[in-house]
């Protein structure tokens, strides 16, 4: 990986004269007041290494008649130069061969020289930047979109599902009733049935009547058809036998149920209603049941595609197309945890690029420094970056356009979990 040996810039927007050597591996803050010209020299740097598209738009110093100067030893070997009226550019290697900005843009990652244009890019677009970089994108999102439409139709199941459940649970339920809805013609006809029988009943009444009727008259008579007499009386006999085993049946059950057969219907009916409505709710429940484990399927597609992933840090991953690092959005993170995402990300754009510049570190405490600079030594990067500080941390102040050592070092480097 290339990193900055040495920087000497001269007359570049505040900057009058600086000098910088930082250090190879960790964190090196350029430490002043507002205005002083800090963030000069980042922008100094940028315009040195990325080309024209980082060149300020007022690139001297305001008030100097020297055009601007710029010097940057590269570890690869090569000297990055600008100077003269035209500020050109001049790249020259170890041999003393003369390159230009085609050599720097194999080794210079862009965004390493603003790091922060990642860093304010939205969730989404920091999530389609690492996914291009690890080269799932397609994948993922095709995976997303199949997901999102399975979601969506198990959201409507669902609300069907709860809907007919909730129908079912309003309708009335009544017991001791037939599943079937009764039929009257049905109930009539047995209630005809039951009436025949009876009139066979009073039929056999009536003979037993006209029977005794010819019984009396026959009494009269008696001398002279005695035989007559005889054969009747076991006719009686029989007729009065067979009489005493008729029973006749009652149809007030059925004539209350004839009568009361429609209000019978509504609570039949009620009753598959309300079975309908469950069975219903049942089966939008199991369709809901189905794309649930459709939905679990597609997230661990997504969660082995991104584990077998080649991932710049340890814990990223994208989830809901958004940037995670051990399980965190970007807005829960932390802001060393930001740092390293984007120096990972960055660095992974572009691995011979060992270094980045980073402006505006006061927001920053010390612990969150040094914890942003041990994982810089841990991975072997560089960073170089700004603080409105004038303590310890910093590695040099820059003051009226000069860098000058902070008054209680005696080096020109800040190494993290040294303060």
């Amino acid at each position: 990986m290339v990193k900055i040996n040495q920087l000497e810039i001269e007359n570049v927007k505040r900057i009058k004269a600086v000098k910088l050597s930082p250090t190879e591996n960790g964190l090196t803050i350029i430490g002043g007041n507002n205005g002083q010209g800090k963030t000069s020299v980042l922008d100094a740097i940028a315009w040195a290494l990325g080309g024209d598209k980082f060149r300020p738009s007022q690139p001297c110093r305001e008030g100097s008649v020297i055009p601007p100067i710029l010097h940057i030893a590269l570890s690869n070997g090569l000297v990055v130069e600008r100077k003269g009226n035209n500020s050109s550019l001049k790249v020259i290697d170890p041999s003393g061969n003369k390159g230009g900005q085609q050599l720097l843009n194999e080794f210079v990652e862009q965004l390493a020289l603003n790091l922060p244009k990642f860093m304010q890019q939205s969730d989404k677009e920091k999530a389609n930047t690492l996914l291009k970089i690890i080269g799932v994108g397609d994948t993922l999102y095709e995976l997303e979109t199949n997901e999102q439409r399975l979601y969506n139709q198990r959201h409507a199941i669902g609300q069907i599902a709860d809907q007919k459940a909730k129908y079912a649970r309003e309708m009335p339920l009544y017991e001791n009733v037939p599943k079937e809805p009764i039929s009257a013609a049905e109930l009539i006809h047995k209630q005809q049935e039951i009436l025949a029988r009876n009139g066979e009943n009073q039929r056999k009444r009536e003979n037993l009547a006209h029977i005794k009727a010819a019984y009396n008259k026959s009494l009269e008579e008696i001398e002279a058809m005695k035989n007559r007499l005889e054969e009747l009386k076991r006719d009686l006999d029989i007729a009065e036998k067979s009489a005493e085993d008729l029973h006749d049946e009652s149809t007030a059950e059925l004539e209350g149920n004839i009568a009361d057969i429609e209000n019978i219907n509504i609570k039949i009916r009620a009753n598959l209603d309300r079975e309908k409505a469950e069975i219903d709710a049942e089966g939008y429940k199991q369709q809901y049941d189905e794309l649930t484990n459709q939905i679990e399927e597609i997230r661990k597609a997504k969660t082995d595609l991104l584990k077998g992933a080649d991932l710049p840090l340890e814990g990223l991953s994208v989830e809901d197309g958004e940037l995670t690092y051990n399980g965190y959005k970007w807005d829960n993170m932390s802001g060393a945890e930001q740092l390293k995402v984007s120096t990972a990300i960055v660095r992974k754009l572009n691995p011979n690029c060992g270094f980045v510049l980073l402006d505006k570190l006061e927001q920053m405490d010390n612990d969150t420094l040094k914890e942003f600079g041990e994982w810089l030594e841990k991975e072997g990067l560089q960073a170089i970056a700004t603080r409105v500080s004038t303590g310890d941390e910093c590695s040099i102040i820059i003051e009226d356009g000069y860098s000058r050592e902070p008054e209680s070092k005696t080096k020109t480097t800040w190494k993290a979990g040294t303060f």
